[in-house]
């Protein structure tokens, strides 16, 4: 295992290089409008043909709007002396930059700095993408056979539900009851949590129709924007309201109905807007029924238009339901909980989150599944960055597991 480790350390700028590269090539849904991950897959499987762990096998979903019309996924197997499989599923695809005046440098021009990687995507999720197929890198330079077949699974679509990555990798039936999947996309700075839980997701989306009017003469219109400020606040304590319970596996322990995105209305100051859109996103604990909080927000919604007179709409965005945990003995938690404390020193805990992972789909077909990873949480905010060490130390804590 020395041995392993000095070979991963050796490789560090390496891997600082790939995971440049890999912030260099913009992997943008075409819904939040981008390309998708086909140029990110090309350089990639390029490059796993290049350090000899063969041609990877390529799983591409049907999408007109991205670029070639695909949403590639590719799976790369290395055998191993027993039956058993270990999965390491990591996604191509990031968010976009968002306000780019946040940033200090531009978002997909990789900065090396201060023993970090500046760029988008860097620390969600190039970061594991590098330390995991790094792992099976030093392996092969090694001359070592891992204990089981190792198969690094990269994926499309994580951002924006996964219908394009996982989802439809679990209906092209790769996956088994008895396979170990890690999936390294959440995690805290030391290293010391395994998630084995989510919530629920309920991403809903509200429009506010009123009467567009001259400011000076408000009478004469329906405020909708007064209206939907409003009706944002009456939501968001209608449901906190209605479900106060508690869950201590999680953190925060409650149900979170956060306002979120809202969309421009008028371009000018003296103009009453006729129309707003806003969108809630919530994260509901497992043993809350969403139908229960939809009526919640029917309710509301209803309400409000009665009463303002405007016509108020609103449509589900994403609705994903929670999934059964993964059991906290379950064999590839332990051996993850083992490869962390031997490789950072640290006995890790095992809990549930409020984000939302690929691991929950696993999860929804009996497949136990395990999140873990080693980084500062700059994922989706300006100036992300990935700090090398992590990149290193999770390398060596993927290695562990493969052996």
């Amino acid at each position: 295992m020395k041995d392993l480790f000095d070979v991963l350390d050796s490789m560090e700028e390496d891997m600082t290089r790939l995971l440049c590269d890999l912030v260099s090539i913009p992997a943008v849904s075409p819904e939040s409008g981008g390309k998708g991950e086909a140029e990110k897959a090309a350089f990639l499987s390029q490059y796993i043909r290049k350090i000899g762990l063969g041609s990877p096998e390529r799983f591409d979903a049907s999408d007109p709007d991205a670029k070639g019309g695909l949403r590639p996924n590719i799976i790369v197997r290395i055998p191993g002396t027993s039956k058993e499989r270990l999965w390491i599923v990591a996604h191509m695809d990031v968010v976009p930059e968002g306000d780019r005046s946040l940033w200090d440098t531009d978002p997909f021009v990789p900065v090396v700095k201060d023993g970090k990687v500046y760029g988008r995507g860097a620390n969600d999720n190039g970061q594991e993408i590098v330390a995991s197929l790094f792992a099976a890198y030093a392996l092969k330079k090694l001359g070592l056979k891992p204990a089981r077949e190792v198969c690094l699974c990269y994926v499309a679509d994580e951002e924006l539900g996964s219908k394009h990555g996982i989802q439809y990798l679990l209906n092209n039936d790769l996956f088994l009851p008895e396979d170990m999947v890690v999936v390294p996309d959440g995690g805290t700075e030391r290293g010391d949590f395994i998630e084995v839980a989510e919530k629920s997701i309920l991403w809903f989306e509200v429009k506010v129709l009123g009467k567009q009017v001259h400011a000076s003469k408000p009478h004469e219109g329906l405020n909708a924007c007064r209206i939907a400020n409003e009706l944002a606040v009456e939501l968001d304590r209608a449901l906190h309201s209605a479900f106060p319970e508690q869950n201590d596996i999680f953190a925060p322990p409650i149900s979170t109905f956060e306002p979120t995105k809202r969309d421009a209305n008028v371009a000018n100051v003296n103009t009453v807007p006729g129309r707003e859109t806003f969108a809630f996103d919530c994260r509901i604990l497992p043993d809350t029924s969403l139908d229960d909080v939809l009526k919640v927000i029917d309710e509301v919604c209803r309400r409000k238009s009665g009463v303002s007179g405007a016509v108020i709409e609103y449509r589900i965005l994403q609705r994903n339901e929670a999934a059964p945990p993964t059991d906290a003995e379950a064999p590839v938690v332990q051996l993850l909980k083992r490869a962390v404390n031997d490789v950072l020193g640290v006995d890790p805990v095992v809990g549930g989150i409020g984000g939302g992972t690929c691991a929950a789909f696993f999860r929804s077909q009996g497949i136990p599944a395990a999140v873990w990873a080693q980084e500062v949480d700059t994922a989706h905010m300006p100036n992300e960055y990935a700090v090398i060490e992590h990149m290193t130390n999770e390398a060596k804590v993927f290695a562990h597991l493969m052996l």
